[in-house]
């Protein structure tokens, strides 16, 4: 039997020890890189829902969907379904009025949160610089002495022929013309181009031949040729057409004549990037116009205005199905043989006022752009 003296010093040496570990900070342990990792993977509902991929959820009925504007449920297949808040909206109570059903997804204005963009005014300089215009007082002379020369040119009986438009004798009034327009590019994100554009990603150059026109096209006249290169190198100049670019909350941006337009007056080409047909079938943009309608169908090309564009892309279209709408019709596009390339440029129809909307049919060649919505 063991000491009792052996037995108490045993307990008070655990009694110590213990009181020894119980007196020493505890070691920390440095976590795994596995745990680590795992750490790193928990994010906030605000991270996640901030890069998370919508996904649209199907209700099991939508019988009693809605417009959210006009709390009527009336004309079923004109209301458009928002991939986010999966509420409803009527195409003709969307503020700009939605068109035709977009192909893609579709956000409503709240979900998109994509407001008007607020953009500055645009000093001379800038103006200058947005256009390319090169300040030349003396070629700003010689202009009007021409413009005096060509302007007693008369539309014959035989045959009509273009005319240049006149542009404003105010250099001022040019300027808030240019800004005008320069402002409505900017806030779409759209360069501005004067001519169309080949990228060697789309539709080559070589593809735009006139011969391939279904029906054949005509041929633009040395006189009328003379009128548009003349029109042209005015507009480098800064002697723009007398149009302004102005937002309306139902039709979106529209051009109204700043002056008066005369018959058969030379407004602008109908500018953007060149593509085929066949690849922009199912695409959103809303300025696709036809450049090319071939005999094979794969040969056909189109200009897109959705990355470059001039003030062409901003003139509305007039609505095909009411008397209303045909009545404001006051400019057609017209597509000619330009040294054997297609080109499309919009003429007025008849005599424009100051202050007046300029509207095309944009059913003019092919019966594709529903325009029942339109005002």
């Amino acid at each position: 039997m063991a000491p009792a003296t052996s037995s108490l010093s045993s307990s008070a040496s655990q009694r110590h020890v213990g009181f020894i570990r119980r007196t020493q900070a505890p070691k920390l342990r440095h976590p795994s890189p596995e745990a680590e990792a795992a750490v790193e993977k928990y994010r906030t509902m605000m991270e996640i829902m901030a890069k998370a991929r919508y996904v649209v959820l199907e209700r099991d009925s939508y019988n009693d969907l809605s417009c959210e504007q006009c709390g009527s449920g009336d004309l079923p297949e004109e209301l458009l379904l928002c991939d986010k808040c999966d509420k409803g909206f009527h195409m003709k109570c969307v503020r700009p009025i939605v068109v035709r059903i977009p192909i893609g997804s579709w956000l409503c204005p709240k979900c998109s949160g994509q407001k008007k963009k607020r953009v500055g005014s645009f000093s001379q300089k800038k103006i200058f610089d947005f256009f390319g215009i090169q300040a030349d007082k003396t070629s700003s002379q010689g202009s009007r002495k021409r413009r005096k020369r060509s302007g007693p040119q008369i539309v014959q009986k035989k045959k009509r022929r273009l005319l240049p438009f006149v542009p404003s004798g105010d250099p001022a009034q040019r300027l808030k013309q240019m800004g005008s327009l320069a402002s409505a590019l900017t806030a779409l994100n759209i360069e501005y181009s004067d001519h169309i554009t080949y990228l060697p990603s789309m539709a080559p150059r070589s593809a735009n031949e006139a011969s391939l026109e279904s029906g054949g096209m005509q041929n633009l006249t040395k006189e009328d040729t003379e009128t548009m290169e003349h029109c042209k190198a005015m507009s480098k100049r800064g002697e723009c057409p007398p149009f302004v670019v102005v937002f309306d909350s139902c039709e979106g941006y529209t051009v109204e004549a700043d002056g008066p337009i005369k018959d058969m007056t030379f407004i602008a080409e109908y500018t953007g990037d060149v593509d085929y047909l066949k690849k922009r079938e199912r695409d959103d943009c809303d300025s696709i116009m036809t450049l090319l309608s071939a005999s094979e169908p794969a040969d056909s090309l189109v200009i897109c205005a959705d990355k470059r564009g001039n003030i062409s892309r901003f003139i509305s279209g007039i609505n095909n199905h009411t008397r209303e709408g045909k009545k404001k019709l006051n400019c057609k596009c017209i597509r000619y043989s330009v040294n054997g390339e297609s080109r499309v440029f919009l003429v007025a129809t008849r005599d424009i006022a100051k202050g007046e909307r300029l509207y095309y049919d944009y059913n003019g060649y092919e019966d594709e752009y529903p325009t029942h919505h339109f005002v």
